[in-house]
């Protein structure tokens, strides 16, 4: 595997690197097992003191590593600075509320007294995708830090300098030799890495196929994981919704990061009285994006990642044409420099076709009317995915009535705001299993203790 930085807008290579040697990664593992001897017993105040430094340097270095995320794989400057900022707020509220997510909970057993404590369990290994650089660290690094841990990241191969950059911040802030550590290594590397009895447990994010790979490889060792893998999100629009807000939201849920998102909206249900004056908007509305160089603040549709992911999405769009979909606009590369596809949408998907079933990873939206509310949820939960989805309604009450009957992992009515660092993120199905954020991703890799005291004569 080469580690490679190459701008996705016009295909300049910025920097090569190595992958490190067996040797290397002898040493690191070392170190981080090292350090966890020490960081398990440092106290939650002293450990916030890392984070919180670390949450100032990405705001205080803001611009240079946005700049850093678009140069690398394409991601618009705006939408670059705001995921620094928001992973700096994860970092900070994990260094606020670690502690008392995992203060001893009391029981009341029968007999005597009772508690659960947490304690960390060493030596995580991470595995994390290029469509967030910092986000997916930050969302790791937070709870997993914070609750005495230490991590051992492969980072992906289009992003090494985001990678470093961020391994940079928390050298800076102070953290010891060992409680994060950056891996450039091969898959086989990684494999001997998940095998190896000083990692406790294993964290993915990335494609279903490779969920299956590492949490097979876990699970042979018997080690705990979570998977965050793909999602197929269903964007459910009632009868009673306004579509003047709709619109906008259809658009962004779409096409943030070019639509390079697990929990993007993806399968646009409308039910029949509003299919028609939707898609008109939608498609005024996506094809008024213009392709541009992502540095430019100006510019509202930027590259995918690189040449492999728009092959492959362009792929994906010929097969599902070739087996009866219809493309309403869009579907095809747009002819300049750069990897850069048309705002696509696909309509006439029938069951057996493979865009049915499929993730597009990328700016292309499957339209589906239906007859009514009922058809709406049934066709949200005919899917292999179950990651996020959001509802439209004028009315919350029947918003949440449909949200609790779609089978997913996180729901949202009237928004699609997942940008919360309260908020814990997870499917089920093949999108995988375990939550990152919140108060339940903290809990992720601990030792849930059972602590009983009680005085009694032992069982005749």
């Amino acid at each position: 595997m080469t580690y490679q930085s190459l701008n996705p807008f016009d295909g300049t290579i910025i920097e090569t690197f190595t992958d490190l040697s067996d040797s290397d990664v002898e040493v690191k593992l070392t170190a981080a097992q090292t350090c966890f001897e020490t960081w398990r017993h440092t106290g939650f105040a002293d450990r916030a003191v890392i984070l919180n430094r670390a949450a100032d340097l990405l705001d205080e270095r803001a611009d240079a590593l946005a700049r850093t995320m678009t140069l690398e794989m394409g991601k618009r400057i705006g939408e670059a600075r705001g995921e620094v900022a928001f992973s700096a707020r994860i970092l900070r509220y994990y260094a606020k509320n670690a502690e008392r997510f995992l203060a001893p909970a009391k029981l009341d057993p029968i007999v005597g007294a009772a508690h659960m404590e947490s304690s960390p369990i060493g030596v995580v290994f991470c595995v994390e995708p290029w469509n967030f650089p910092y986000y997916q660290l930050a969302r790791i690094a937070g709870p997993h830090l914070m609750a005495g841990n230490t991590l051992v990241v492969k980072h992906a191969a289009i992003v090494p300098g985001c990678a470093l950059a961020f391994e940079q911040l928390l050298i800076d802030a102070g953290a010891p030799v060992g409680l994060y550590t950056n891996l450039l290594i091969t898959h086989d590397q990684s494999n001997h890495i998940i095998d190896d009895p000083r990692i406790k447990g294993v964290a993915l994010t990335g494609s279903v196929a490779a969920g299956q790979s590492i949490a097979a490889r876990a699970g042979r060792n018997l080690k705990i994981s979570s998977m965050e893998l793909g999602g197929s999100d269903a964007f459910i629009v009632l009868d009673d919704a306004d579509l003047d807000h709709v619109i906008p939201w259809a658009v962004w849920g779409r096409m943030y990061n070019t639509g390079q998102t697990c929990c993007a909206a993806k399968r646009f249900i409308v039910v029949e009285s509003l299919a028609d004056a939707f898609l008109a908007k939608f498609k005024v509305a996506l094809e008024a994006l213009e392709a541009g160089d992502p540095l430019d603040p100006a510019t509202t549709l930027g590259p995918l990642s690189s040449e492999g992911a728009i092959a492959q999405l362009v792929e994906q769009v010929d097969i599902a044409v070739a087996s009866g979909a219809t493309v309403v606009t869009g579907g095809k590369r747009i002819d300049r420099p750069g990897a850069f596809m048309q705002p696509t949408i696909l309509t006439d998907i029938a069951p057996g076709n493979p865009a049915f079933r499929d993730e597009f990873f990328g700016p292309v939206a499957s339209f589906y009317r239906v007859k009514d509310e009922d058809a709406a949820v049934a066709l949200a939960n005919d899917s292999d995915f179950g990651l996020g989805g959001s509802v439209w309604t004028a009315d919350a009450a029947r918003g949440a009535r449909v949200a609790s009957r779609v089978d997913t992992g996180m729901m949202f009515i009237n928004n699609i705001d997942w940008t919360d660092a309260e908020l814990p993120f997870g499917g089920i199905k093949n999108s995988g299993y375990g939550r990152e954020l919140g108060d339940m991703g903290i809990q992720q890799f601990v030792n849930k203790k059972l602590v009983r005291t009680a005085s009694m004569a032992a069982p005749a």
